[in-house]
């Protein structure tokens, strides 16, 4: 096996340092990486802070011995039992969802091609609706209701969008449309549904990592953990994508293959995510721009976007619990409320651009 070797590439540009191991190659791009290693750190800072505070407050300190394994019972109780899955869940569903905005937006060319606006959440909810209104289902069949859900749309996107290969202006109108119509669904399910039912399927489509435990987090876990690395692999063809098929073929990217394996890898972070936490909005929306502008990117990188998404959910997860004194919100409020204010500024700054610069 060849050892590895380092080598700087000068290509019209500041130089990249390439990593050569073999036959593969791995250009870091430095700003990336520092700027990827201090989302993370923020996203474990606030994790520890939110494993640290509550109803019983336990020092920081204490927290990271329970952490390795050397904290008391009655502090591990607490960290382990009672915190750490909300916790899990929180960075995991940031990051699923930021990857799958990451892969949306790059296969549309387009700001609001995010599973929020192109109808895959929706769709989640209302396989989720389906089970908790109609077949009173609970907990994991809710799960499986929404993943259904969020795969049945995205099919039904695709078909419809479809005529002579997929179109990224016609994905988008496609999936705002069927967004729409699945709203109204939504909404006719809770009206025929009993009050309570009503109450409950209402709380789980604002999205709250309140109350899930270690089913939730492995279900999520494992999602992250089978697409992530596809994504790593196959987002190297997502930048030449964004240029255009002609020019995506002519440096050799096999042009519909890449894209159906980003596609469904981005279902499938999106409907795991939504089947863990219900629909919690924006997250997908905002933290790939967010983290193209913290790396001064055209576009994020995926794993870059993951740890924009984990940071952002748990730092909204930490103002959900304070927001209010003795009043745990769901972290959905907090997120439509701050993407609320990003999708503004969005829409202001591409009028004054010129428009989204959609596709065709």
């Amino acid at each position: 096996m060849t050892a590895p070797s380092l080598r700087v590439r000068r290509a019209g540009g500041p130089a990249r340092p390439v990593i050569r191991v073999g036959r593969l190659s791995l250009r870091v791009h430095v700003r990336t990486l520092v700027a990827g290693s201090a989302l993370l750190l923020v996203a474990l800072a606030v994790s520890v802070v939110n494993l640290s505070t509550g109803d019983f407050p336990v020092p920081v300190p204490d927290v990271l011995r329970s952490l390795i394994g050397q904290g008391d019972p009655g502090t591990d109780f607490i960290v382990h039992e009672l915190r750490l899955p909300r916790v899990l869940i929180t960075l995991f569903v940031g990051a699923a969802l930021a990857a799958s905005g990451a892969i949306f937006q790059g296969l549309t060319r387009n700001p609001l091609g995010s599973p929020d606006f192109v109808g895959l959440t929706v769709g989640a909810a209302t396989g989720a609706l389906v089970v908790i209104l109609l077949l009173g289902g609970g907990g994991i069949q809710i799960a499986a209701g929404a993943i259904i859900g969020c795969l049945a749309t995205s099919i039904a996107i695709y078909l419809l969008a479809f005529r002579r290969g997929v179109q990224p202006f016609r994905l988008v109108l496609m999936g705002i449309g069927v967004s729409a119509l699945l709203d109204a669904v939504n909404s006719y399910l809770i009206y025929r549904s009993r009050l309570d039912e009503a109450l409950a399927a209402q709380v789980w489509l604002i999205g709250s990592v309140n109350g899930r435990g270690w089913t939730e987090v492995a279900l999520v876990g494992v999602t992250l953990a089978v697409l992530v690395p596809v994504l790593v692999y196959h987002g190297r063809h997502l930048d030449m994508l964004a240029l255009g098929d002609e020019t995506a073929v002519l440096h050799g990217v096999p042009v519909e293959r890449s894209r159906a394996v980003l596609a469904l890898a981005g279902v499938g972070l999106a409907a795991g995510a939504t089947a863990a936490a219900g629909p919690i909005a924006f997250v997908a929306l905002a933290a790939p721009p967010l983290a193209a502008r913290l790396t001064r990117s055209p576009r994020a990188g995926i794993l870059p976007a993951a740890l924009m998404g984990a940071a952002l959910l748990s730092a909204g997860d930490w103002a959900a619990q304070h927001a209010l004194p003795h009043n745990d919100i769901p972290v959905g409020v907090v997120t439509s409320a701050l993407g609320g204010v990003y999708l503004t500024w969005l829409l202001f700054h591409q009028r004054r651009g010129g428009g989204f610069g959609v596709s065709r």
